[in-house]
């Protein structure tokens, strides 16, 4: 399974793209989020909407979802096609009604489904999106009473999407297998709805050496040789997991 971040960046950067990436398993592309950076990102890639299978999304924050107003406009104007969506049933009425409605909603096309082929995913169910590509949501947290979710890939590959600090899942997560984390990271502290470097810096060294951060801001640099034995994953650079 190759992955490429398109982004890296947190909400606030300015030096890096939206934190999204493109995973890809024997020709199938599947998009993790689509942030409001993603459409430019994507077209400065030289990859086009029509060239993914689908879209996963992990929750309803603009840098997650801002670009799939464009995404549905193109593959229905440019290509005639839906594109295909997967997320968790409980996102589904708050991503049509406090995100996209307003902009998409245009004659008899009201609904979600009007512009995306909708794929509701459940909690502690694994889903084959592709041969070789499984996916799992796991439920973490980020806002108070607003979901987001995490994703656990072929049972090895853990993609946090915003979350909180939490030690507990971690060293479950490596404790039943996964091999590689992709993990957000506040540099600055106090972190309050992001795990902070600071916490992830108290992780043991057997999960540290398995981490690699992302969902930084634009002062990485001043951090580089600062990050115990967690990597930092590099924006538009292919890794293989």
């Amino acid at each position: 399974m190759k992955i490429t971040m398109v982004g890296t960046g947190s909400a606030f950067a300015k030096r890096f793209d939206n934190n999204n990436a493109l995973i890809e398993v024997d020709g199938y592309r599947l998009l993790v989020d689509c942030g409001i950076t993603l459409p430019k990102a994507l077209h400065e890639m030289d990859i086009s909407f029509h060239d993914l299978n689908a879209v996963l999304i992990s929750h309803i924050h603009g840098d997650h979802v801002g670009g799939l107003e464009e995404l549905a406009f193109q593959m229905m104007f440019k290509y005639k096609q839906k594109p295909v969506l997967y997320l968790a049933q409980t996102l589904i009425e708050p991503l049509w009604e406090n995100t996209l409605r307003g902009g998409l909603t245009q004659e008899s096309l009201n609904r979600l489904d009007d512009f995306f082929v909708v794929k509701p995913l459940e909690i502690g169910r694994s889903y084959q999106l592709a041969p070789g590509l499984n996916v799992e949501l796991i439920k973490t947290e980020h806002i108070i009473d607003k979901d987001s979710f995490s994703f656990l890939f072929n049972e090895r590959f853990f993609y946090s999407a915003d979350m909180r600090f939490d030690h507990l899942l971690l060293q479950t997560l490596v404790d039943k297998g996964v091999e590689t984390i992709y993990h957000d990271c506040q540099l600055e502290t106090p972190a309050v709805v992001h795990a902070g470097l600071d916490e992830l810096l108290t992780l043991p060294k057997s999960i540290q050496e398995k981490l690699w951060l992302m969902h930084y801001g634009d002062g990485i640099d001043n951090y580089r040789g600062k990050t115990g034995a967690m990597r930092i994953v590099e924006q538009r650079k292919s890794y293989f997991v």
